[in-house]
């Protein structure tokens, strides 16, 4: 059966049934299991934005709360997955990875390879990126890209309720590592979901609306903004693909060169600052890999490279959208 539900309610149904299929898989996080009995709640606050609400009345023990010090419980959750305990710890907003950095890229990310693949670290890290709810400079990056450069490292973001439940459910299955990307500006945002457990592979990117004449690439909250563009580019003649990546480690570049092929025009779009986040990687692989099959030079949008501001309006304008994603293709039609 498939119902419409939040993209946030999605990911709660992924941990739910995947703690019932596995009785080891833990839940790491602050304020995953507080709340209780405090000001009269009957049940978790489910983390700081709600995500796990519910699960620590179903599994108890099994869902672990955490003090604000990401270093301590991200690295108890490794040496947990270590000690072959599935473990899904929250760290509130990727802002903040860089407190638990060293248990992720010199721990996590290393163990497979330096013990010969004997080492199993069946672990995700999910996190909350972006901005669009007036979290300000410290509690809105989209930082997604640093982690793709870390070999080890699998690295997810889904735009959709479907997507993020599919996704999720991979990555608990993957034996990871892997660092699940949410964009918090769409956890409220709705669509069908089945209700029975699935699992969508990683480095499959999905083809979010099919065109010909140039080819959006994207992922996360850009998404929804892409296939604005994309129909209203439409009206005006001008038919897209727009490509939703899903994983950025590893990644599609396939399907991304396939669609470049066909259209000869890029546009590779990212919430991030403009310095070495995934549009850049994208233009740079395609530009590599196709540069014949090119009809005009790659372009890129992002947000400024400036701190987010916290300010509704400054905000707004700080944030890459459709406008900016139409204004590319102009310039690479022209």
């Amino acid at each position: 059966m498939t119902r419409h539900v939040s993209l946030k309610s999605a990911i709660n149904e992924a941990l739910d049934q995947e703690m019932a299929r596995d009785p080891k898989l833990l839940i790491f996080g602050q304020d995953t299991a507080g709340g209780v009995d405090a000001g009269g709640e009957t049940d978790t606050w489910g983390g700081v934005l709600g995500v796990t609400r519910g699960l620590y009345t179903r599994y108890g023990d099994r869902v672990i709360d955490a003090p604000p010090t990401e270093m301590a419980y991200v690295g108890a959750a490794v040496g947990a997955a270590l000690s072959g305990f599935p473990v899904v710890a929250e760290v509130p907003f990727i802002d903040f990875m860089g407190v638990c950095f060293d248990q992720l890229l010199n721990q996590a990310a290393k163990m497979r390879y330096m013990f010969g693949g004997t080492a199993e670290i069946p672990l995700v890290v999910r996190t909350m990126v972006g901005a669009g709810i007036n979290g300000a400079a410290q509690h809105s990056q989209m930082l997604t890209a640093m982690f793709t450069h870390i070999p080890g490292l699998k690295v997810v973001c889904p735009s959709t309720p479907h997507d993020a439940k599919g996704l999720m459910i991979e990555a608990i299955r993957d034996r990871g590592p892997v660092i699940f990307c949410e964009p918090k500006y769409l956890y409220e945002t709705t669509g069908p979901v089945a209700e029975a457990p699935y699992a969508i592979p990683f480095g499959q990117a999905h083809l979010a609306r099919e065109g010909h004449d140039v080819s959006i690439v994207t992922y996360g909250p850009m998404v929804p903004r892409a296939l604005e563009a994309a129909t209203r580019l439409a009206e005006t003649g001008i038919e897209a693909d727009v490509i939703d990546l899903r994983t950025l480690s590893p990644l599609d570049i396939a399907t991304v060169l396939k669609s470049v092929q066909k259209t000869g025009r890029l546009v590779a779009a990212d919430e991030a600052h403009p310095r070495c986040n995934m549009a850049t990687d994208i233009v740079a692989q395609v530009t590599g890999q196709c540069f014949t099959s090119l009809k005009a030079a790659p372009q890129m949008v992002s947000a400024p490279h400036t701190p987010v501001p916290f300010s509704p309006v400054l905000e707004k304008a700080y944030i890459p959208g459709a406008e900016q994603i139409m204004a590319a293709v102009t310039r690479i039609m022209a």
